[in-house]
């Protein structure tokens, strides 16, 4: 197929793009994916139990954006799902973000309203007004106490720095909260896709002005591609530019899968470990998607310099670097650089759907607009 737009990358970002391409320009799209699955990190599969888990870690869908659900919902039914998760500390599961009940089990109190919480975390907070880096937002928010006991050394174990030397927006993610809510999450839409992410992508990608090839590296093609009139790059900003200023720092993570007899091993999706053990939470997926079997398969998840691209370190030095690439990407004449690592930025799930969406809207100059949902396999 002689492609009119050329999509490097098909994930969050690269298969909304195509999806948006074909159908609303009805351009001809041609997607360039370097692994041999679609759907990025999102991918999950059935493993040998017939468990439904994900390759790269899971993926828990929460959004307040009515423009990010509606068009999700044209690709998948959803099983609903609210996300709960818990902190191993001191022998003991206690809710995180903070709540009542974590502060009443950590320190045998009987803290019993909002007001209470409220005067506990005051008195036992720092006063900083305008926190520098992420050890300064988690005293100024839960305390010393708290920052000891659930994140200094989770942050350490994932980032492999000290929170002072990470920008205060990687600790500002952490909600903390006045009442019992022991929902991760508070979006007003929470659920899981009814068959799995990689079905979603397909439906997305289901087009016949798409076309999809797998394990293809585009640097090792462009050559040979012959002429179109754009391209989205969703790779990393700074091997697009052949890595002229330098690396940019990613955390990645390995996964150690491990299948069980019997129905359940933990009594949420996720449980944290901030201190004990060398890995930094385990998951188990069947909480999340409501899968009925007699096995369960868990997976156990440790931080790593090595693997796949997952959270930019939000360091002074690599936001210096970033700024050298932006200026490179300003000059290019019909070449987007998009989504979460052409753009250096953690994103949520909705977050990367809604700016590919917006993406789209500013290539296309026409604003998205909801339509009928299209027949699912």
């Amino acid at each position: 197929m002689q492609a009119e737009i050329v999509i490097v990358g098909a994930g969050i970002t690269g298969a909304t793009l195509a999806e948006r391409c074909a159908n609303a320009l009805g351009k001809k799209v041609l997607v360039l994916e370097k692994r041999n699955h679609i759907g990025g990190n999102c991918y999950d599969y059935y493993d040998e139990a017939d468990i439904l888990v994900p390759k790269y870690g899971p993926h828990f869908f929460h959004t307040d954006h009515k423009k990010v659900w509606d068009y999700l919902s044209r690709f998948t039914d959803w099983h609903e799902y609210e996300h709960r998760v818990l902190s191993y500390v001191d022998g003991k599961y206690v809710p995180v973000p903070v709540n009542i009940d974590t502060v009443n089990i950590l320190f045998d109190l009987n803290i019993r309203d909002e007001n209470q919480m409220k005067a506990w975390l005051e008195a036992n907070s720092v006063s900083i007004r305008h926190p520098a880096n992420s050890e300064e937002s988690a005293l100024a928010r839960v305390g010393p106490k708290l920052y000891e006991k659930m994140f200094r050394h989770y942050t350490i174990k994932q980032w492999s720095l000290e929170p002072k030397d990470l920008d205060a927006s990687v600790m500002d993610r952490i909600p903390v909260r006045h009442n019992r809510d022991d929902r991760y999450f508070g979006d007003k839409y929470q659920a899981m896709p009814a068959r799995g992410y990689t079905k979603l992508f397909e439906n997305m990608l289901d087009h016949p002005n798409i076309a999809v090839r797998l394990a293809t590296d585009y640097f090792k093609v462009k050559s040979s591609l012959g002429d179109y009139e754009t391209l989205f790059f969703t790779g990393p900003i700074d091997r697009f530019f052949d890595y002229r200023f330098g690396r940019l720092q990613y955390r990645s993570l390995e996964f150690e899968f491990e299948t069980l007899s019997q129905e359940f091993y933990q009594p949420r999706a996720q449980v944290n470990y901030p201190n004990d053990y060398g890995f930094t939470r385990i998951t188990e997926p069947k909480h999340a998607t409501g899968q009925g079997s007699e096995s369960t398969t868990i997976i156990r998840e440790y931080s790593t310099w090595e693997g796949e691209p997952y959270y930019p370190v939000l360091s002074q030095k690599n936001k210096i670097l970033y700024g050298n690439y932006c200026q490179e990407a300003e000059k290019l004449r019909n070449v987007h650089l998009a989504g979460r690592l052409g753009n250096y930025r953690y994103l949520n799930m909705d977050a990367a759907f809604l700016n590919a969406l917006q993406a789209f809207e500013e290539f296309a100059g026409m604003p998205f607009a909801a339509t009928a949902r299209r027949p699912r396999n």
